[in-house]
């Protein structure tokens, strides 16, 4: 039995100090809700968006810059982007970087001094933000990941947490729980996702909640060999070539091309197509591409440079809890933001990139706090006194010096996600054996008796895992992010999502029409 150090109680507890998460507890403070934030890391500076700068979409409906983007979103999504959610998205994002602009915050500007909202430095947006959260009364504690959700009668009542440093638990019952813990890259290297595990998905599938394209999970991002940066923009102006030099000219975009040839050997990129003007511009706007090659003595505009794949799974992919045309999951109580819900309505089957992350983030958290504070009024005054349990289906065991290394159950995870010839480019035959070292991992019971916060940590990725692997398995074509070697043409027959779910029994099913529909 866990020993409960304290307890906390709250109106809205949300999960996650990324741009989602600050959003969602803004919105839900403004809406009069006590709330309380909670992070694994330090809010303001861990996840995706606090390690580098980011776009976001600033255009008003109506206008023929609005048209064009949402036209965008719906050619790339090939078959699930609902222009209709990318319009309210894109709505609210203008409203909130609106605000932002009337709170303070520091926009860069044009040469001729006019603001440009399109751009947002991550480690001061989410300084700013967390400042602001502290000015709305906000409770924020860093370093205490969420173990596990608390449910009482169906419904979501609070969460299980454990400071990091102490080991001390503490148990906060609330009205309504925000899972915004960011999507999961499999402890790829990629920049700022070592934290981003897929924590938020598993507490959420405890307790009940369905997820959603998950198959669109295998996004990868370009990378110098030696960098963890795979911020892609600057690509569009390279020219790839093999170990030899000769330039690689096969069809297909650019991270297929790169992919197939990694398989066989190094590949190297030079910027070579990229104006003096441009260069400059990128210099300027996205500073933290060029460091690695600065550190290395290398022009990478007039010089070739090894190049790799990593994986950005769900943070730059599409797959995330199921949630309906705001943000409430399948679970009463729970609202799920940010790269933590499905983003098929926003970018369909293929990678929302920067900007349409970025507004869907602002959208969604702004969407899950308003939704979260109405759903506690909704509940009265006597939800604190509910019996809750926890959604967990297993027991914390306590840990041995005997256990298995958890380190080596993470590396075996990973191999089977990771690398690009099962998990960029997948088959029958690579999908059911990992499905099987999945299933088998998951039901060991020996790897469980270790740290608690490093076991929840690769439950959550082996889960993950899982969901992508059975989703992926089920969907016999190529669309977008899911590229079946033995299926390599698109089927217009199955533009339906497919919803995912379970721990310990994993499922993946398509979409009923009639379920499409009631989401339309």
């Amino acid at each position: 039995m866990r020993e409960i150090a304290s307890r906390i109680d709250t109106d809205v507890l949300v999960v996650g100090g990324g741009p989602a998460g600050c959003w969602a507890a803004w919105n839900a403070a403004a809406s009069g809700a006590s709330v309380l934030l909670i992070d694994k890391g330090y809010v303001g500076t861990s996840g995706a968006t606090a390690a580098g700068n980011t776009t976001t979409i600033y255009t008003r409906r109506g206008t023929a810059e609005r048209a064009a983007t949402v036209g965008q979103r719906v050619r790339l999504g090939q078959g699930f982007t609902e222009a209709e959610r990318v319009e309210r998205v894109l709505d609210r994002t203008l409203e909130n970087l609106d605000l932002l602009a009337e709170w303070g915050y520091d926009f860069p500007t044009y040469e001729d001094g006019r603001p440009y909202r399109g751009m947002l430095r991550g480690p001061d947006y989410l300084r700013f933000m967390r400042q602001k959260l502290i000015k709305a009364r906000v409770k924020v504690i860093d370093h205490c990941p969420v173990e596990e959700l608390l449910v009482s009668d169906g419904a979501v009542a609070g969460a299980i947490a454990r400071f990091r440093r102490s080991g001390e638990i503490v148990e906060i019952r609330s009205g309504a729980v925000v899972i915004a813990t960011g999507g999961c890259a499999f402890l790829s290297g990629a920049l700022g996702t070592n934290n981003l595990t897929g924590d938020g998905y598993l507490v959420a599938a405890e307790a009940g909640a369905v997820l959603s394209g998950m198959e669109f999970s295998a996004q990868y991002g370009i990378s110098p060999a030696y960098s963890s940066v795979t911020k892609g923009v600057v690509y569009f102006w390279g020219t790839f070539s093999d170990e030899q030099g000769k330039v690689l000219t096969s069809p297909g975009d650019r991270q297929s091309v790169v992919a197939r040839e990694l398989i066989r050997g190094p590949v190297y990129a030079i910027l070579d197509k990229a104006s003096p003007r441009l260069q400059e511009g990128f210099r300027r706007g996205q500073p933290n591409i060029f460091v690695p090659f600065d550190r290395m003595g290398i022009d990478p505009f007039k010089e070739r440079f090894p190049i790799t794949l990593r994986h950005e799974g769900t943070v730059r992919g599409t797959g995330g809890l199921k949630i309906d045309e705001r943000s409430t999951t399948t679970v009463p109580g729970l609202f799920a933001a940010g790269d933590a819900a499905t983003r098929q309505g926003m970018s369909g089957a293929s990678t929302g990139g920067g900007g349409p992350n970025s507004s869907w983030a602002m959208a969604t958290g702004s969407w899950a706090g308003e939704d979260a504070a109405s759903y506690v009024r909704s509940l009265g005054a006597n939800w604190t006194t509910r019996e809750v349990r926890s959604a967990s289906q297993r027991e914390a065991r306590p840990s041995s010096h005997n256990a298995v290394d958890l380190d080596a159950v993470v590396t075996l995870t990973k191999q089977q996600v990771l690398p690009l010839d099962g998990g960029y480019f997948r088959s029958q035959e690579t999908l059911s054996k990992a499905s099987g070292i999945l299933s088998a991992l998951w039901n060991d019971e020996a790897w469980r008796s270790g740290d608690r916060a490093k076991v929840r940590q690769a439950e959550a990725l082996i889960a993950t895992s899982r969901w992508a692997t059975e989703s992926a398995l089920l969907r016999k074509e190529s669309r977008g992010l899911q590229r079946r070697t033995d299926f390599p043409d698109l089927n217009p027959h199955l533009a339906r999502s497919i919803d995912s779910g379970g721990t310990n029994d994993i499922w993946a099913s398509f979409q009923s029409q009639q379920q499409m529909s009631e989401v339309s």
